[in-house]
Parts: C-alpha cells; structure tokens; sequence
C-alpha cells in the first residue's frame, strides 16, 4: 500500500541572474500513496522553485526525479506535458478559470486534453467531481458568477478529473478567508483519507501545514525537517 508516488533524489538548481545563485541544494524526499504533505518554509526559501520542479515544468536541475517510481530525466517535453496532464493535478494560489465557460466546462478541460475518454464519459467523470465536493448545484454557472471559496473547490475538482496520481497545490488557501481556507484544507485531508489521494501543498499556513500528515520544512534551499 505504500509505494512511492513521487521522489526527488539530490535535487540542485542554480540560476544565473547575473550571478550564480545555488536556490537548491541536494533536495531528497520520498511521497507515498495517500500521504497528505505540506511544504514550509519563509519566503525565498526555495518552495515554489520546487515545486515547478517536482511538477516538470522545469527540467534545469541536477539529480533526478521519479514519479510513479520513473525517472523523468531527460524525458522530451511531448511526454513531460502528457504525464503532467494524466498524472498530476494542480490547485493553484489563483484559480485560473476561464470565465466564458460553465463550471462544468471548466472542470472537463483537462480530461478532454488527456483524450483518453469520449466527450460523454469526461462529462459525467466531472459531475462526479462536484458531486464528490458538494458543488454540483453551480454545474452550469458562469465561472465569473462564483465566490472566491466556491472557484477554488472548482479548481479542486478539475484537478481530479483524471484521477491524478498526485495533487500539487501552490498556496491553495493563500487568498481565502479564514472560513473557505478551512473548507478547502477538509476537502484536502477527505481527499487524502477516504479516496486515498496523494497531496504535496506549499503552504505560508503554519496552520494548514499542522493539520497535514507530514511538514517539510525548508530554509535556504535546503530541507532542514521532514
């Protein structure tokens, strides 16, 4: 039950802005299947630099990453963009939806891009999702109609339209009130142990991060706690 879904393995990266500046240092961690993680640390101090990393948008580093226990090294960017969308979902600080669509619509975005069901099928996987939320009373609304806490369970919900192996979140609560931060933080912990959902989160949340299976403390680059 507790294979490894993500691992990095003596991640560095450096940027050179003119200076070399090293902004990781030898970054070495295992997530297993259902695991609710947080990521922590002060500002500058490395975390979304890796969790692009962790995410493959970013291939300029030294060491390796594997997901689903296989090494993305040197993967062309045809197959990193084909594993992002059928592997990892994202929930972003900002919920990028697209206005002109229904919630629906939105939520059925990244299961029509994988292609691996018919439009039908996608349909009724992403009523599923709000269902699974609560939400599916905003299925046909205007994205622009909602409230900031309502486009946020949205996002989640379009995160796991193709039942990712894991979910990544950049500050997922970072602009919600208190109330709708805590409702997305029980969406998450939900996720994690009735559907067995892995999640890695970044959070500046010192109390999110408290209510998360494991903290992973960074500081200058480097893990200093996990």
């Amino acid at each position: 039950m507790n294979e490894t879904v993500i691992e990095a393995r003596k991640i560095n990266k450096s940027f050179s802005d003119p200076v070399r500046v090293q902004v990781l240092k030898d970054i070495t961690f295992a997530v297993r299947k259902g695991e609710f993680v947080s990521v922590v640390g002060k500002s500058g101090c490395g975390k979304s630099t890796l969790l692009y990393i962790l995410s493959t948008m970013d291939t300029d580093f030294d060491g390796d990453l594997l997901i689903d226990q296989e090494s993305t090294t040197g993967k062309k960017e045809k197959y990193l963009a084909h594993l992002r969308n059928g592997k990892i979902g994202f929930v972003f600080q900002f919920h990028y939806l697209l206005n002109e669509f229904t919630v629906l619509e939105n939520v059925m975005l990244p299961g029509l891009k994988l292609g691996k069901y018919p439009h039908e099928q996608v349909e009724q996987r992403a009523m599923e999702r709000l269902k699974m939320l609560d939400i599916q009373s905003l299925a046909l609304k205007k994205a622009n109609k909602l409230s900031g806490g309502e486009k946020q369970r949205v996002a989640i919900a379009r995160s796991l339209i193709n039942d990712p192996l894991i979910v990544m979140g950049d500050e997922p609560t970072g602009n919600l009130d208190k109330k709708n931060g805590l409702i997305v933080f029980d969406i998450f912990k939900r996720m994690a142990e009735e559907y067995n959902q892995t999640l890695l989160i970044v959070t500046h949340d010192q109390e999110f991060a408290e209510r998360t299976h494991r903290i992973i403390e960074m500081d200058d680059g480097r893990i200093i706690k996990q």
